[in-house]
C-alpha cells in the first residue's frame, strides 16, 4: 500500500501525539496513595502526593473513578479556629513542583459509591488534567483511623 504524502504527514503527526502523552506520562509522579474509607454511603478521602517532574506546566482539573459518582478536588483550610473546606476547580504544577493530597489539605472527596468496597482493596481511580490527558490510579483502602 501506497501511502500520499499528506497521508504521512498525518500519520507521522499522530505518532508524534502518542509519543508526547507517553513521554508526558512519565513526567508525572504519584506516592503514598490511599483512600480513607467511611462506613455507610459517607463520602470517602483520596490522598497522595503528585510531582510534576517534568519541563511543562500541568494543571490537574479532577478525577473519576467507575466506583464513584463523583469525584472532587476539595482543600480544607482553617482560620480564626473554623475550619472549612472549598472546591478546587484546578491546580497547577509547575515543573519541579510536588502537592501533597493529606487530610487538613488538598484532597479528593469520592461520593455516592456505586459498589460495594472494603478495606484492604484498591479503588481505580483516573487524574485528569487540562490538557486532556488521563492518569490512571491504583489506590489502596485503607481504615478511617489511617492517616
Amino acid at each position: 500500500m501506497k501511502l500520499r504524502r499528506l497521508d504521512r504527514i498525518l500519520l507521522g503527526g499522530l505518532l508524534l501525539l502518542i509519543v508526547s502523552a507517553v513521554a508526558e506520562a512519565a513526567e508525572l509522579e504519584v506516592k503514598d496513595v490511599r483512600l480513607r474509607l467511611l462506613p455507610g454511603d459517607l463520602p470517602a478521602g483520596g490522598y497522595f502526593s503528585l510531582s510534576n517532574v517534568g519541563s511543562q506546566s500541568v494543571v490537574l482539573v479532577g478525577a473519576e473513578s467507575a466506583t464513584y459518582e463523583r469525584v472532587m478536588m476539595h482543600r480544607s483550610t482553617e482560620k480564626d479556629g473554623m475550619a472549612s473546606m472549598e472546591q478546587v476547580l484546578q491546580l497547577e504544577l509547575a515543573p519541579g513542583q510536588m502537592v501533597n493530597f493529606v487530610p487538613g489539605s488538598y484532597h479528593l472527596m469520592l461520593m455516592k459509591r456505586r459498589e460495594p468496597l472494603a478495606i484492604g482493596e484498591e479503588l481505580h481511580v483516573t487524574l485528569l488534567f487540562a490538557d486532556g490527558f488521563r492518569l490512571p490510579v491504583t489506590f489502596q483502602v485503607v481504615s478511617p483511623a489511617s492517616q
